[in-house]
């Protein structure tokens, strides 16, 4: 690593006009200035390329006592530091990540109150972030943060994809309008109603925002290292076009409990004239720190089937009587209680999967439902809602251990909350514990419905603390995790690697709820994935949800070849199969891709891509001369160009193509495709069509 520290004294600290402070990219496209205006409020701008990217935008905070932190400021000093390094990743997108930037630490004094406030500034070539930082000092020790008030003046009426501003969900299909359309799409596009909170602000969006200015700039604004802090959302003036931070309150309407020495998140942009390198830009994890745990060989990637979609779909369920109206943890005795009949985790339906993960060469089966509690555990603000260690009756959970360890495959835990953090907390060593004994070495937890203690929101400063509690705990009991609801990413996978998936967004869950958009697919690598991997669930091969279950009358908007490019285009180290064992029999040639496909990377290819329209991405294998390409594509059709200049030159390849069928289309034949067989090089280049809807994979193999 080279690294080179500056420091460039102020030779006056009277007040005095302070001229403004410069700091490019390492390869100068980009600027950054940043001064006081007269009143003495921090503000900056960007510019990418001699383009105008942030306007000059506001910094500062309002606190509940001692007096705001926005004004009087006088410049002491200014750091500047210039860094090269790359860095080994656990798992990802690539083996070696390049973090290179130039750095710009301006550190201020308010000058009626003496207090001391460092803005960090680090310029990548693809962005910008930075953070607050505040000292241990005797005139700043705690505080509590009423606002942020963090700007980001556009330029224009840009386009933006964006979701409402939600201090309890992500989970919402994506719009796309100009930036003076949000207002009037706010009510149409608001559909989850939280019982704690009204609509966060009839302007708010969720992070990360991407945005495409008219004369071709992609834009994306996010946060990264979320913690001990609340998420933030983005509060639009829509009669200045300028974003200021809206961050997530707590139970009172505080937002974050301040302790010095201290920093905030790193706000970031990521800008370019190039769609690709927004999926290219790695800011979001160089912005976090590294890897907290030594031993990292107990992290791996994993590929699983499950019983849960039949859950879902309301095949079957999660609970195991019907013969309570509720439930007494301490007191219940289910021998005594008449099964229902259609509870999914039953010994022989989890053998089931057991037997299809292991013919298949699957790595785990995630069963939920299998534990005590089920019967009322959604929204009733019930605390003791889950143990995390008793089985029901008809869920004989030793056999199944040593049944699953017979057949070479793992059971994949699952710690449902109900959003009781109390009591998750209160149980959580004894249930990693348990888990270790039973030879569980991950778990999916969830947090559906309204937070416990009430009032309490996901995405503030004390539930995301919470969040990161049981990561860690994890991580002494060498235990991976994969949180859904929890607050979306960002890049903390790079310091506690065993975190290696999320929900945080919409996933395939919403095909069986009514379904989403078409173009679903397309948008979120550009936005929920810049903060890390998404379990995403993908897989399904029955668009018909009524095949599954004739009373859940919804589709799935895509076609097969869709979703087998997902494996692809979102990628994560664990992937889920996501459909019912029988679908996947009636079509094993597709199948194939998916069995096949690896999760890990050595190196990744963005060969096209457009917002809520397309992308084309191409992998290798990590470690192995294997590589993959998915392309999905949103609502038109359209022909993919497949440019293989990624491939290693004079050699061949095998390369096995599924596509789109010519008559295929989401919702009119989707499961339409076709596998082909060709031989390629890194000359090759091919036209691939693709289905509304649709989309296609490739697996590459040396001849």
């Amino acid at each position: 690593m080279k690294k080179l520290i500056t420091t460039l004294a102020i030779l006056s600290l009277l007040s005095l006009p302070v001229s403004a402070e410069t700091l490019k990219s390492p390869d100068g496209t980009i600027t950054l200035e940043f001064g006081l205006t007269g009143d003495g409020q921090p503000e900056y701008s960007l510019d990418y390329a001699g383009k105008e990217v942030i306007k000059p935008s506001k910094l500062g905070f309002r606190l509940v006592k001692g007096g705001d932190l926005d004004k009087d400021f006088e410049v002491v000093s200014v750091d500047t530091a210039s860094v090269d390094e790359t860095w080994q990743t656990v798992w990802g997108e690539e083996s070696q990540i390049r973090s290179h930037y130039n750095e710009m630490k301006v550190n201020l004094k308010q000058k009626s109150t003496k207090r001391l406030m460092t803005i960090d500034f680090r310029l990548f070539n693809d962005g910008l972030g930075f953070r607050y930082e505040f000292p241990m000092q005797k005139k700043l020790s705690y505080f509590d943060i009423t606002d942020e008030l963090t700007e980001f003046a556009m330029t224009g009426d840009h386009t933006a994809y964006w979701i409402p501003a939600d201090y309890d969900t992500q989970e919402y299909d994506y719009t796309r309008s100009r930036l003076s359309e949000i207002r009037g799409l706010m009510p149409e596009a608001w559909t989850h109603h939280n019982k704690w909170q009204e609509l966060a602000s009839p302007t708010g969006v969720q992070t990360s925002l991407q945005l495409k200015t008219d004369d071709g700039l992609y834009i994306n604004i996010h946060e990264a290292a979320l913690v001990d802090f609340p998420c933030m959302h983005l509060e639009l003036n829509d009669s200045t076009m300028t974003f200021k931070a809206l961050l997530t309150p707590d139970a009172v309407g505080n937002k974050a409990h301040m302790q010095t020495d201290c920093v905030t998140p790193w706000r970031t942009i990521i800008v370019s004239d190039d769609a690709r390198d927004i999926l290219a830009s790695r800011i979001t994890l160089n912005l976090n720190e590294p890897c907290a745990i030594e031993d990292t060989s107990w992290i791996k990637p994993c590929k699983y089937v499950g019983v849960w979609w039949e859950m879902i779909t309301g095949k079957s369920k999660w609970s195991y009587t019907n013969d309570l109206p509720n439930i007494h943890l301490d007191r219940v005795d289910y021998t005594k209680l008449k099964p229902h009949g259609r509870h999914g985790a039953t010994t022989e339906n989890v053998k089931r999967y057991i037997d299809f993960a292991a013919k298949h060469g699957f790595d785990a089966v995630l069963v939920e439902g299998w534990n005590i509690g089920w019967e009322d555990w959604s929204n009733n603000m019930k605390d003791e809602v889950f143990d995390f260690v008793t089985p029901y009756p008809d869920f004989d959970l030793p056999g199944l251990r040593d049944y699953a360890n017979e057949k070479g495959v793992k059971l994949i835990m699952h710690h449902e909350t109900s959003s009781s953090v109390r009591n998750y907390e209160r149980r959580l060593d004894e249930a990693y514990k348990f888990m270790k004994d039973n030879g569980y070495d991950a778990v999916k937890s969830g947090y559906v419905g309204n937070i416990i203690p009430a009032g309490s929101n996901h995405f503030s400063q004390w539930t995301n603390n919470h969040y990161l509690y049981a990561v860690k705990k994890a991580a002494d009991y060498k235990i991976m995790v994969n949180a859904h609801e929890a607050v979306r990413p960002t890049g903390l996978c790079r310091t506690w690697p065993n975190l290696i998936g999320n929900e945080s967004a919409r996933g395939t869950e919403y095909q069986a709820f009514g379904g989403s958009k078409p173009s679903h697919t397309t948008i979120l690598p550009f936005t929920r994935l810049i903060g890390g991997p998404m379990d995403y669930t993908p897989g399904i091969f029955e668009m018909d949800i009524t095949k599954v279950n004739p009373k859940k009358k919804s589709w799935c908007n895509t076609t097969l070849a869709n979703q087998l490019s997902l494996y692809v285009t979102m990628s994560s180290p664990l992937q889920m199969a996501a459909d019912l064992p029988e679908n996947y029999e009636r079509f094993l040639d597709a199948f194939q891709f998916i069995k096949d496909v690896d999760l890990d990377w050595d190196q990744s290819y963005y060969l096209e891509a457009e917002p809520m329209e397309y992308l084309t991405v191409a992998r290798k294998t990590r470690g192995a001369d294997r590589w993959f390409v998915g392309g999905t594509n949103g609502a038109e059709p359209r022909e993919a160009v497949v440019d293989f200049g990624f491939l290693p030159k004079d050699a061949k390849f095998t390369a096995t193509i599924y596509r789109d069928g010519k008559d295929a289309h989401y919702r009119d034949n989707p499961q339409s495709y076709v596998i082909e067989t060709k031989t390629v090089t890194s000359k090759t280049r091919l036209k691939i069509p693709e289905a509304a809807g649709g989309g296609f994979a490739i697996s590459i193999l040396p001849k």
